[in-house]
C-alpha cells in the first residue's frame, strides 16, 4: 500500500513539472532563465573575469521538434503522412487554440506537416 501511495505522489510530481515546464515553454523562458537571481555583492556581480566568454545564442526549435513537444502531451504523435496539408491546416487552427500554442511555432509546425504530408 505505501509502494501506491509512493506511486501516486511521483505521477503527481512529473505531472506538475510537466505542467510547469510547458507554461515556461509557452512563455518564450528557459528554465535556467525563469530563476529568480540569487542575491550577491553587487560590486562581485559587476566584475567579470577577463575571459569570461559571451552567453550561447539560444537556437530556435525545428517545427518537428515543437511538433514532438507540444502534440505528445495530450495524445500520441501522428505521422504527418496520415492527412493531406490541407488537413494539417484546420487540424492546426483548432490545436493552436486548444493546445495554447503561440502563433509562431504552430506556424513551424504547420510548415514541419505540411512539408511532410507527402500529399
Amino acid at each position: 500500500m505505501l509502494s501506491n501511495i509512493m506511486r501516486r505522489q511521483k505521477l503527481i510530481l512529473c505531472g506538475a513539472l510537466t505542467l510547469v515546464a510547458a507554461y515556461l515553454f509557452g512563455s518564450g523562458l528557459t528554465p535556467v532563465q525563469a530563476q529568480p537571481s540569487s542575491p550577491t555583492n553587487s560590486v562581485a556581480s559587476n566584475a567579470q573575469a577577463p575571459d569570461a566568454k559571451p552567453a550561447a545564442v539560444k537556437t530556435q526549435l525545428t517545427g518537428a521538434e515543437l511538433y514532438s513537444m507540444h502534440c505528445n502531451r495530450c495524445h500520441p504523435e501522428r505521422y504527418p503522412t496520415e492527412r493531406t496539408a490541407a488537413q494539417w491546416k484546420t487540424i492546426m487552427l483548432h490545436m493552436q487554440v486548444r493546445a495554447n500554442i503561440p502563433v509562431e511555432q504552430s506556424k513551424l509546425i504547420l510548415q514541419y506537416l505540411q512539408d511532410n504530408s507527402g500529399r
